[in-house]
Formats: C-alpha cells, sequence, structure tokens
C-alpha cells in the first residue's frame, strides 16, 4: 500500500466504488457532501475493473482510472485506490473490503463506510455474498432531501438488515469498524452518466455537467462519440 493513500487515523474513512462512465459533478458531489454530513476523514476512490452486474462500461477500465483521477485531482479530501483496475478481474465489492481489511492496507479496526446512492442500496441484496458486507463496513446511503429511506421499500432480505443495522446518529460510525446503515440528504442534481454518454454521441455540450479538465480529456482521446 502506497503512503499516499493511508489515511490519517481517527475518523471513518469513506469508500466510492462504481463504474465512473464517466465520473461527473453528481458523483463529486456525493462524495464531498458525505465528508461533511457523516464526519470523514476523507474518500476513498475505487473505480470497478469488470463490473459484473451491470451493462459493461463504454470505455476501458485505464481510462475510467484516469477520469477518476483528473476528476479528483486537487482535492485533499479524496484518494484513488487503482488495484480493482489492475488486478484485471471481475469487482465485487466483498472481496474489494476484505482486501482493504488486510494488515498492510487499512486493518481491521478502521471504520470504513461504504457510499451508496439509493437505488444502489436497494439492489444491494443482488450483489455477490452481500450480506458479508456489514461485517465489514458501515453503509451509508445518500438519498435526495426530504426522503425517508424505508424498509418497505426494499426486498424483504434487505429490509430485515436495514431494521437491524440502522443507526440515526453518524456519531455511530466511529463506535465500530463496520456494521451500522445510515442515511444522508445530499444535494439534488439530475445529472447521470447515460445521459452524459447521450450527449457526447449526439455532439451536444456537456459543459457543468463534468470537471473542466475531464471534458478536455474526453475530446483527445474521443470517447462517447458513438
Amino acid at each position: 500500500m502506497t503512503e499516499s493513500l493511508r489515511p490519517p487515523s481517527g475518523a471513518p474513512l469513506g469508500l466510492y466504488g462504481g463504474t465512473f462512465d464517466p465520473v461527473h459533478l453528481g458523483h463529486l458531489r456525493l462524495a464531498e457532501e458525505a465528508v461533511d454530513a457523516l464526519g470523514l476523514a476523507g474518500v476513498r476512490w475505487i473505480p470497478a475493473g469488470q463490473p459484473l452486474l451491470r451493462e459493461a462500461p463504454r470505455v476501458a477500465a485505464r481510462q475510467r482510472l484516469d477520469m477518476v483521477r483528473l476528476a479528483t485531482a486537487g482535492n485533499p479530501r479524496f484518494t484513488v485506490d487503482p488495484a480493482e483496475v489492475e488486478a484485471d478481474r471481475p469487482s465485487y465489492t466483498v472481496p474489494t473490503l476484505e482486501r482493504l481489511r488486510r494488515p498492510d492496507e487499512l486493518g481491521s479496526e478502521r471504520p470504513l463506510v461504504l457510499l451508496l446512492g439509493a437505488d444502489a442500496f436497494a439492489g444491494v441484496s443482488a450483489w455477490h455474498r452481500w450480506e458479508a458486507l456489514f461485517e465489514l463496513a458501515h453503509v451509508a446511503v445518500a438519498h435526495r432531501p426530504g426522503y425517508l429511506l424505508e424498509a418497505a421499500a426494499l426486498p424483504p432480505p434487505l429490509a430485515r438488515v436495514l431494521e437491524q443495522r440502522r443507526s440515526l446518529d453518524p456519531a455511530d460510525l466511529r463506535a465500530a469498524p463496520a456494521g451500522r446503515i445510515v442515511s444522508f440528504a445530499m444535494t439534488p442534481l439530475d445529472i447521470s452518466a447515460t445521459r452524459i454518454r447521450a450527449a457526447l454521441s449526439k455532439g451536444e455540450s456537456v459543459r457543468y455537467l463534468l470537471p473542466d479538465a475531464l471534458i478536455g480529456y474526453l475530446q483527445t482521446h474521443r470517447l462517447y462519440t458513438e
């Protein structure tokens, strides 16, 4: 593990995984607001190499990693973990967390907080070894203001886990390395990677949807143009 990826001790560390195809301002605001709302030491971004539960990414994993690095550069709250891209194997969340729990990584005692959007959380029970998530990390669910994370809207197995593990106090994230589910409201931004890819394929502007540095990268490499 490189020194630049080792977070300061104490406060919980946020983990933000995804395909980021491409990473956009909605992703960045979720991570930024999570730090403040949950009292995190920072957020480690973990681009997926070969995600299996969704449509294959439109661009290569190395390019998605480059885009995350460009988008997060200059923000001292953010670090980028390239291990899933470099591993050249299918990406699953639980094995990623098991890797991070190794003694040569973050260890077993550091509170870790997996950051998810509400839609992603609703699908967690379809994930590989999903119940093991809560033995390895806390889960924080981002939602629009005024939205209440309701167990009744979730698949029954996940609803039961939510009822057992829900906490209304983010301070509980410091009390144990893993096991709690919290939620936090974030600024609603109607931005999606799907919308951005569609706009790029039609030659439309994506300014103010992506960081400017990323727009230059997309243009240079002619990404999402077909």
